[in-house]
């Protein structure tokens, strides 16, 4: 194994710990209104102020986590899990598990944050967040296979959060380590690439409240419309999460061999479609297609997004606030889609959902047309006439660290204009024959008329 996944495994954990609670969204919702007979309406609130929660410590770490380290805030966060989440699951009344539900929410957030900011500061942001991905599913996927068998009420899943928050403690002491040492990066600055993030912040925003707005409800329309049992239930997320990690694994491999546009839009186009068929299912063939389907792409697209949003700051100030953005649409999704199922039903909600996924594909996909570049491969990038820059790189020996390696975006070239230097034309009288006798010095003149 290489030294990057190495230094990368500290990071997908915490990132996991951080990211578990969106995951297992569904059973935290329906476990809430079964077990505590709260409304879909209600228990969706819940969820929500988990999200919101989480989303708020992104926003107040953005750009600071710099400043803290990484090692301190994660294992705050970790420990804020582990008690909020905790108590929620020691906890009967609804009052006391919302607030706990809120403090582990907060504690998911800020460890999301230090995730995504060292996240952005590897070589590869993309890799690395398709190995959090990986390593998330692939933990919700084992906990819907066993959380159903083992009953618990609404205890299970909040407690299932914070053990394996516990769990990844260890790992934060090899956070100091995980960041690759590069050129110093200024302590203060205005964000890079202004207009590209808030578009693509805002794009992730409405994106991940549509494909929430469904994960929330999904357990409902499994048990409501198609008349599934939890059992049933959970293997179809349990398979659809599978067939996630072998998106994710298949993401990893593509890498940014076709860039980052082309995943994202017509990702997104797919997820629309599959949204709109879990919500119309009438029977377990066409739930189980539109969940596994929807489950298969919505990891890919969302680790381009994470990379998209790591390669306009290196110091994860947009990767942070973008995924912050990301967490308040999956905070609003369940109410969304609570809302809209008790009062258009769940296929009117499908189609909604689908076609908001579909409008803001155009804006986050020019956003990876305008900044994510080209992949820089030998024989990719020609400067007019010129050899490939890669390859020219490895010929010529270059300095290390001069050329951008082989694989790295490239960058954003900007043409100026210099006006010529006026001088003084030579006349023919200047030109004669080359020979061994000059020296070769009247080749001067012939050099200087062909520039």
């Amino acid at each position: 194994m290489s030294s990057r996944p190495r230094a990368a495994w500290p990071l997908v954990a915490v990132f996991t710990a951080g990211y578990l609670a969106s995951y297992l969204l569904p059973t935290i919702v329906g476990r809430l209104s079964v077990y505590l007979g709260l409304s879909t309406a209600q228990a969706g609130l819940v969820g929500s102020a988990l999200l919101l929660s989480s989303a708020s410590a992104g926003f107040a770490l953005a750009g600071r986590v710099e400043t803290y380290g990484p090692c301190r805030p994660a294992r705050a966060g970790l420990i804020l899990c582990v008690v909020g989440y905790g108590c929620a699951a020691l906890a009967g009344s609804v009052p006391l598990v919302v607030a706990g539900a809120a403090v582990g929410g907060f504690g998911s957030g800020t460890a999301t944050a230090v995730a995504a900011a060292g996240i952005a500061a590897q070589r590869d942001p993309h890799r690395t967040s398709s190995l959090g991905l990986l390593s998330v599913s692939a933990t919700a996927g084992a906990l819907y296979l066993t959380v159903p068998h083992l009953g618990g009420g609404h205890r299970l899943p909040f407690a299932s959060i914070a053990l394996v928050a516990l769990l990844v403690w260890p790992a934060t002491s090899r956070l100091g380590g995980s960041v690759p040492a590069g050129p110093a990066v200024p302590a203060a600055g205005r964000l890079p690439h202004r207009r590209s993030g808030l578009v693509l912040a805002g794009g992730m925003l409405v994106w991940s409240m549509a494909q929430n707005a469904l994960w929330g409800v999904s357990s409902r329309i499994g048990v409501v419309q198609v008349g599934l049992s939890e059992v049933a239930i959970g293997a179809v997320f349990a398979a659809a999460l599978g067939a996630g990690l072998l998106g994710v694994m298949g993401a990893g491999m593509l890498g940014s061999r076709f860039g980052r546009a082309v995943p994202i839009g017509v990702g997104t186009a797919v997820i629309a479609g599959s949204i709109v068929l879990s919500s119309s299912a009438g029977s377990l063939g066409s739930f189980a297609t539109g969940e596994i389907l929807w489950n298969t792409v919505y990891p890919v697209v969302l680790s381009y997004l994470i990379g998209l949003a790591a390669s306009l700051d290196v110091r994860g100030r947009w990767a942070v606030l973008a995924g912050s953005a990301s967490s308040v649409g999956v905070a609003c999704g369940p109410v969304l889609g609570s809302v809209l199922s008790e009062e258009a039903g769940y296929p009117v909600m499908g189609l909604i959902l689908g076609a908001a996924t579909l409008l803001v594909a155009a804006p986050v996909t020019a956003v990876a047309l305008h900044t994510g570049g080209r992949p820089l491969v030998p024989g990719s990038v020609r400067r007019r006439g010129g050899a490939p820059a890669a390859l020219l790189a490895v010929t010529t020996g270059a300095v290390p660290g001069a050329v951008p390696k082989v694989g790295a975006p490239e960058q954003a070239v900007t043409e100026i204009s210099v006006p010529a230097l006026r001088r003084r034309r030579p006349g023919r009288s200047a030109f004669r024959t080359a020979g061994p006798e000059d020296g070769g010095q009247s080749n001067a003149y012939a050099s200087t008329s062909d520039r």
